[in-house]
């Protein structure tokens, strides 16, 4: 058991230093203060620059750290220095040039590559050329679009709503055609394009598909046969019922030569007093004229026995 006489560094007046003595594992039984005089104080030589430094530790600094000034005309100074010529300073931020982080690619190929060309003219100004007339989908005469869209046979959304309506003629046929919008918070996507016509005739509830699509909501419809085999493996029609007006639009020369030279990629329907066929695609010039001559053929061959 110690006690304060115990030889532990520390002399009888623990508290005002004057006895303190370094302990034997740091420097020995040396003078109070520090090692014996004839033993290296390595703290002391940590603190001292070698003989062969050949300059003080606290000056050295890696190659190439010496940089310049940090002031904004810097490189530019330098350039005049060797005599580089300049090109004009425009201010123009890197972002509003096109760099990696904003605008377009300044590369001609990366900008051509981000650039829109599946419709150069745009579906409102080709209606507009022809006479059509343009609105947004909210009008009163746009309210029966809402029903056809609910009706189609792509399992719509309550968040699906018409858009940009055009309505004009096309051939013999008044159409009204319109993008099928998903509106969800401030994502907002044309998914489907429609195109159809208003018919004053009865026309029967029917649908006419590609054989290859998935069919939706076809409950209660019985498929019409048109006895051409190569027809009928691509194409099918479903009716609520079969009658003679079902029966000349699927053996209708005219739709088969249409249908079989397209791509199988539409769809028709009836409903709200029209005739429809919806692609997936938003509207373009190409398509709105696509539709009209499938919906002539179609709606001629229902019309046929009236």
């Amino acid at each position: 058991m110690s006690t304060p006489r115990d030889p532990d560094g520390f002399g009888d007046r623990p508290g005002d230093g004057s006895e303190w003595r370094e302990p034997s594992h740091l420097g020995g039984e040396g003078q109070a203060g520090g090692p014996p005089e004839d033993e290296p104080n390595f703290a002391d030589r940590r603190r001292q620059p070698r003989d062969d430094d050949p300059a003080p530790r606290d000056a050295w600094q890696p190659p190439g750290w010496e940089l310049p000034a940090a002031t904004p005309d810097r490189g530019r100074a330098s350039e005049r220095s060797e005599g580089v010529p300049l090109p004009p300073a425009t201010g123009t931020p890197e972002r509003a040039r096109g760099g990696p982080f904003g605008g377009r690619p300044r590369d001609p190929e990366m900008a051509r590559a981000f650039t829109n060309e599946s419709d150069l003219v745009g579906a409102q100004g080709w209606a507009l050329q022809h006479g059509w007339t343009v609105s947004d989908g909210s009008a009163p005469e746009d309210a029966v679009l809402r029903e056809l869209v609910s009706s189609a046979p792509v399992r719509p959304s309550k968040e699906h709503r018409p858009a940009s309506v055009l309505r004009g003629r096309g051939g013999n046929l008044e159409l009204v055609a319109f993008d099928v919008l998903y509106a969800s918070g401030r994502h907002v996507v044309p998914e489907y394009a429609v195109t159809a016509a208003p018919v004053l005739g009865t026309v029967p509830t029917f649908r006419l598909t590609p054989a290859r699509f998935w069919k939706h909501r076809i409950g209660g419809l019985l498929p019409i046969p048109s006895g051409n085999e190569a027809f009928d493996a691509r194409w099918q029609l479903l009716a609520v019922e079969d009658g003679p007006q079902v029966r000349r639009l699927v053996a209708d020369p005219a739709v088969q030569g249409l249908l079989m030279g397209s791509d199988d990629g539409d769809e028709f329907w009836s409903a709200a007093g029209h005739v429809a066929v919806i692609r997936p695609d938003g509207h373009r010039p190409q398509l709105i004229e696509h539709h009209t001559r499938l919906l002539g053929a179609v709606v001629g061959a229902l019309a046929a026995g009236y």
